[in-house]
């Protein structure tokens, strides 16, 4: 007698379905919030990242506050009419005024202690002047004191003046300054926080151990970045809310537009950063690779003084350096109310570092 066979089951089993991960339980997410813990419990990053801003307006802006003219400093030289024109100097509170012989006064006058020397020549008596042309403070002290011995000596303006004064924001160094920080502070950010991070973790192995999960590269950097990001909405609000309550700076044009240039500034940083770290593999490469990115656009992007000052021949190579859009832009919509229209061609100088940044660093990254 056999046995029937059991004919087999029409039904298939099917591998139940993984259930669905939250986004906070997703690699990426696990990538921020790590080096969110780790960055906040480096007090130097958080002192370089927070305090250190903070602490240049502070200083620059309490230098070049808002204050009364100063003196101009004057020497009349001895010699015939020099009494009657220090008197007619002194009369006027603008003059600091000091009688000294030639010798002395040439010596003042080289080290920078006097801005003008007055001396009374031949007959009729014809006023003299010695100053330094290449220093601007000298040749406007030409004119006040030349304009006061003038009227001394009897002159009248044919045409009457009057004066208005402007006291409205905008114009001080403190509001110059303002958003060239916030770009250093953005270059800083995505360079050292960025790629400096990267490496490290290059040197500590961490990378090596990414390589043996199924982690894509476009997840690790992405997530590097968008950590960044996090870091940077407290340590803007910080320097835009201490500038504006403390010193009062003003923003004439919209939220929208700078926070867009803000985002857009730390992307394109924080691709660079990326690049920079891409093949270094000790902390002396990576700081050398990235002082010779960040020394020149320092001098040259108009951080402190405008990128104007320099030769017009070296103005193409200077307005295609990432910093310098950045700040031009961040000036003309928070000092000057302009759109994110008018700054196009900037927004697509920044957007081109952006791109080209991070889709080499992509290419060329290695995990060790």
């Amino acid at each position: 007698m056999t046995v029937a066979e059991t004919p087999p089951s029409s039904q298939t089993f099917e591998a139940a379905p993984e259930p669905r991960r939250r986004f906070v339980e997703r690699p990426m997410a696990q990538l921020v919030l790590a080096r969110l813990r780790e960055f906040f419990r480096e007090p130097e990053a958080v002192f370089w990242v927070y305090v250190f801003p903070i602490l240049m307006i502070v200083g620059l802006g309490i230098a070049f506050r808002n204050q009364p003219a100063e003196h101009v400093i004057v020497d009349v030289q001895s010699g015939p009419q020099s009494e009657a024109i220090a008197k007619a100097l002194s009369a006027d509170s603008r003059f600091q005024v000091k009688t000294c012989d030639a010798d002395e006064c040439r010596l003042r006058l080289r080290t920078g202690k006097t801005q003008l020397v007055v001396s009374a020549v031949g007959s009729p008596v014809t006023y003299q002047y010695q100053f330094d042309p290449s220093r601007p403070e000298n040749v406007v002290a030409r004119e006040s004191v030349n304009g006061a011995l003038q009227q001394a000596a009897g002159r009248v303006d044919p045409v009457k003046s009057s004066e208005k004064l402007f006291t409205e924001t905008g114009g001080r160094y403190v509001d110059f300054l303002v958003p060239g920080l916030l770009g250093m502070s953005l270059m800083g950010g995505g360079l050292w926080g960025v790629g400096f991070a990267t490496v490290d973790m290059r040197i500590r192995k961490l990378l090596k151990r990414f390589l043996a999960t199924p982690m894509r590269k476009g997840d690790f950097l992405s997530a590097i970045m968008l950590s960044r990001m996090l870091c940077m909405i407290p340590e803007v609000l910080v320097l835009l809310l201490f500038a504006r309550y403390a010193f009062g700076v003003n923003y004439y044009g919209s939220y929208a537009a700078l926070l867009f240039l803000i985002v857009l500034g730390a992307t394109m940083f924080s691709g660079l950063g990326l690049l920079v770290a891409s093949r270094a593999k000790t902390l002396e490469a990576v700081s050398g690779l990235m002082n010779a990115v960040m020394l020149p656009m320092w001098m040259l992007s108009g951080i402190f003084f405008t990128s104007d000052r320099f030769p017009a021949v070296a103005q193409p190579v200077i307005q295609l350096l990432p910093l310098t859009p950045l700040i031009n832009a961040l000036r003309s919509v928070m000092l000057e109310g302009s759109s994110l229209a008018s700054q196009s061609g900037q927004i697509a100088i920044m957007g081109v570092w952006s791109a080209v940044s991070f889709a080499v660093a992509l290419r060329i990254f290695r995990w060790q």
